[in-house]
């Protein structure tokens, strides 16, 4: 079974590097691909809470074919739109597996988050209801509590999901082995996720900032860089990405663009 290597810091900035490179090298599919995820979701949210449900149970399953997708890519072939479906045809069932796992965790923060916040905070979120200037401080110092203390928790439910339907689908893992391998993986390698979270967060604001047109661009990088990171810190031992079947699509696609 394989197992996760450390790497050194710089490589959370490498990861977003190389996943832009992935994106540029099929711009108009990863758009397409995207705003097809993008516009299932929303479908899914005119299911009052039920949509937000099921989407989070299916993210595993559209990540795993999105990720076959970037390994299309890194060996030189097409990415397609049905790569976002192909999870439905493989290891569907550990992958909602694993979507499951996320449902539950995000639902006990929710739990946890009204529960620091008290009875002010849920009236407020829930049934809008105002307060006046005393009160509100209140309220806010218990919305403030309650932010920090669900931040902690989805950290390592983050970590956990990461790399899961990755192992899931390229190494038929079990989807609560893949969730425990995936937790320590990151774990191992927290500096550089560190790096690559922050770099992520400035690149996102930048990415919203022109009218939101740079989420065009951010979004498949962001997909594209979870299977750069999960190459580099499971599988070393391949090139990140095929540069000779790159170069060599490159040159067939000049070919014909001469011919």
């Amino acid at each position: 079974m394989i197992e996760a290597r450390q790497v050194r810091g710089r490589e959370g900035l490498q990861w977003i590097l190389s996943g832009f490179y992935l994106f540029r090298l099929s711009p108009f599919v990863w758009i397409l691909l995207c705003f097809t995820l993008i516009l299932i979701a929303a479908t899914l949210e005119l299911l009052p809470l039920l949509g937000k449900f099921i989407f989070t149970l299916l993210s595993p399953v559209f990540m795993a074919g999105i990720m076959v997708g970037c390994k299309s890519l890194e060996q030189g072939d097409q990415l397609e739109l049905g790569h976002l479906f192909l999870g439905f045809k493989k290891n569907t069932v550990p992958l909602i597996t694993i979507g499951g796992f996320y449902l539950i965790g995000q639902v006990l923060i929710i739990g946890v988050f009204m529960m620091i916040g008290g009875n002010a905070l849920v009236d407020m979120l829930l049934y809008g209801k105002r307060f006046g200037e005393h009160e509100l401080m209140g309220v806010m110092d218990n919305i403030l509590s309650a932010s920090i203390v669900g931040l902690l928790l989805t950290v390592p439910l983050m970590m956990a999901i990461w790399f899961a339907p990755l192992l899931v689908m390229f190494e038929n893992m079990p989807p609560f082995i893949a969730i425990r391998k995936s937790f320590f993986a990151c774990l191992k390698n927290i500096i550089p996720f560190q790096i690559y979270a922050i770099v992520l967060i400035i690149l996102g604001v930048l990415a919203i900032m022109p009218y939101g047109l740079g989420l065009f661009i951010y979004i498949p990088t962001v997909f594209a860089s979870i299977y750069v990171s999960y190459q580099d810190i499971f599988h070393p031992e391949s090139t990140v990405i095929d540069k000779e079947a790159i170069e060599k699509k490159e040159k067939e696609e000049g070919t014909e663009g001469n011919s």
